[in-house]
């Protein structure tokens, strides 16, 4: 199982949306680095949904429903089903993750612009402890 991070602004589709809607395609990612992360996604595996702007949390774990397909015409883009699983039982802040060791080398935190990246099994654990409390 792949886990990952999917960043969205939660002004234009959040985790409520995600929700309310029981699920979303991921589409119109048009970064490189970002398509090709959406292109090893599985079925099953697990993502955390984090909030850019604003908020700069992660607040929920979604999983993905259909693996990549073509989006908008171009088979330099690719899109993934994602549904929606739990919320985080509380958010885990950007300056949270920034301060747990565990998560140093945590892609994210590297290439902060990338909205979808890959999350290793011990930071998800990190930051499900950090989400526990």
């Amino acid at each position: 199982m792949g886990y990952w991070l999917l960043k969205s602004e939660p002004a234009s589709y959040g985790w409520a949306d995600l929700c309310r809607d029981g699920g979303t395609e991921w589409d119109g990612v048009r970064n490189a680095a970002a398509a090709g992360h959406l292109r090893r996604m599985v079925e099953g595996d697990t993502v955390l949904i984090y909030h850019s702007g604003a908020d700069k949390a992660a607040v929920g774990i979604a999983r993905v429903s259909r693996t990549a397909r073509e989006d908008g015409g171009d088979v330099r883009w690719v899109s993934v089903r994602i549904e929606p699983d739990r919320p985080l039982p509380r958010p885990v802040t950007l300056a949270a993750m920034k301060a747990e060791p565990a998560l140093e080398g945590m892609a994210m935190l590297r290439q902060s612009p990338l909205s979808v990246s890959p999350v290793s099994e011990t930071e998800w654990r990190a930051i499900l402890k950090l989400a526990d409390g």
